[in-house]
């Protein structure tokens, strides 16, 4: 039973993360795990003086970030959590989107977002020698640039190239894991949301920016396959009750 889970940049620094992780891979072996970095990305920005704009939760990306986002998200960030999690003996093994053209983007809005790509094909070959070799893989969700025929790359916000994966290896479940306990509808946790209930809770606003961003890849992923989506904390991991659980419409669970 495959689970892909993302873990958004914040929750990288909760000391209990590569415990849970650990326990969670020992309990089922088949975990693959998607990571941001937004803070190690717009911190890097900072130093170069590049200003960070985001637009609907998601990074508007300048060509001139590329390689900025390369050094962030599979450089420092993905080498630190390989790091941490591997000290929790959790066998991790760090790569990208980029890597043996594993996931391939396409431009999103040029006019308003720059290099960002939403996933249109995912090669899972790499990720299934990996498991079947008893290693966990931790992606850096940057993906190759589908309509360019050189070395042209995309930003690919964390929760679709999480998504995108768990259609690709048809996942028990896809686990968005972030530093509030569920999607938050005037304070309260909801404990399952279906996704007419979530598309229009976008539409009013009721949630917005990185949360919206996340209810748009959990319905993508639902839509396409995927048996079970949560969006929750890190309890999460080990807590199988915790967080919200998204479903279709007229779904029950």
């Amino acid at each position: 039973m495959i689970r892909v889970v993302k873990i958004g940049g914040r929750v990288q620094t909760d000391p209990a993360l590569p415990a849970l992780l650990a326990a969670s891979w020992q309990r089922s072996p088949a975990l693959v795990i998607v990571h941001g970095g937004g803070d190690e990305v717009t911190a890097l920005q900072a130093a170069f003086g590049r200003q960070s704009q985001f637009v609907d939760g998601r990074r508007v990306t300048a060509l001139e970030d590329l390689d900025l986002l390369r050094m962030a998200l599979s450089g420092s960030a993905n080498k630190r959590l390989v790091a941490a999690f591997v000290g929790a003996a959790l066998p991790a093994v760090g790569i990208s989107g980029e890597d043996a053209g594993m996931m391939r983007a396409t431009a999103h809005s040029r006019e308003t977002m720059g290099e960002v790509g939403t996933p249109s094909e995912v090669d899972s070959l790499l990720l299934q020698h990996l498991l079947a070799g008893g290693f966990c893989p931790v992606v850096s969700p940057l993906a190759r640039d589908r309509d360019s025929s050189g070395a042209g790359v995309l930003n690919v916000n964390g929760d679709d190239a999480a998504a995108a994966l768990a259609v690709a290896l048809r996942a028990a479940e896809l686990l968005l894991v972030s530093d509030v306990d569920g999607v938050l509808v005037d304070g309260v946790v909801q404990a399952r949301m279906d996704v007419d209930v979530a598309k229009a809770a976008i539409r009013d606003g009721i949630v917005r920016g990185g949360m919206a961003a996340k209810l748009d890849a959990a319905i993508g992923a639902l839509a396409r396959g995927v048996q079970r989506v949560r969006i929750g904390s890190v309890r999460a991991l080990t807590d199988e009750t915790s967080g919200t659980v998204m479903t279709l419409a007229g779904v029950s669970v």
